[in-house]
């Protein structure tokens, strides 16, 4: 089986941009399925029902959601093998800039939108800097030269990645990206024991741990403060 992971901001058509590509990938009768990894809601799993692709959600609630998916992904690889696919996406919520649930050895892809400003690709941070593949969509709203412009930024902070258009309505560029998505000849049965590709905040503050109130007297663990100079007490 093989396995990829697309993550992305919300709202860059990470979904949509799935959904086009396995209508692709089908076409070569391959057997797809998809983890959708969300924080508090989402019915993206109904669309992926609609179009006969088997499916489960994971909603890591209160919890960081690339956290909830290293903490899960061994038993959805579990879960894919045992449905005998031929790939299984997993799709994270990608909420957090400075996580990445990338898995090195995985395909990677990040989803990334041509309106999210032109200064996006460099507040992103291991999400877009650490993928294989970067998916720029929503091409067709703006011009061409803003359009050279953001691809440029973004080679900018991942020159190593593919860099590629899709169009999430049309799927214009799909059937490109479903070319590079499954290698027959790889198999991953397990990834136990492999490594994230970056590493997640190594230390937690109180606030991690469910704290709510304010003050400094509350606040333990990985704390940092700002330089704020002179301040009245």
């Amino acid at each position: 089986m093989n396995l990829v992971t697309v993550s992305g901001p919300p709202s860059s058509g990470k979904t949509s941009v799935i959904l086009k590509t396995i209508e692709a990938i089908k076409m070569r009768a391959l057997s797809v399925g998809v983890v959708k990894f969300d924080c508090l809601y989402t019915d993206d799993d109904i669309l992926y029902e609609k179009a006969g692709i088997p499916v489960m959600k994971g909603l890591s609630g209160s919890l960081c959601p690339d956290h909830y998916f290293a903490s899960n992904i061994e038993e959805v690889v579990k879960w894919g093998r045992k449905r005998e696919l031929h790939l299984l996406v997993t799709e994270s919520a990608g909420l957090c800039n400075r996580c990445s649930p990338y898995i090195k050895g995985v395909k990677s892809i990040c989803v990334i939108d041509n309106l999210s400003g032109i200064n996006t690709p460099k507040k992103i941070g291991p999400m877009l800097k650490t993928a294989d593949i970067v998916v720029i969509t929503k091409g067709d709203i703006v011009s061409q030269a803003e359009r050279e412009v953001f691809a440029s930024r973004v080679n900018s902070v991942n020159p190593q990645a593919v860099i590629m258009s899709v169009n999430g309505l049309t799927g214009q560029g799909a059937y490109e990206l479903s070319t590079l998505l499954y290698d027959a000849e790889e198999n991953i049965k397990s990834v136990k024991g492999m490594e994230l590709k970056f590493p997640m905040p190594s230390a937690l503050c109180s606030y991690c741990l469910g704290e709510t109130r304010i003050g400094e007297e509350f606040q333990m663990g990985n704390v940092r403060k700002m330089k704020m100079g002179d301040v009245d007490a």
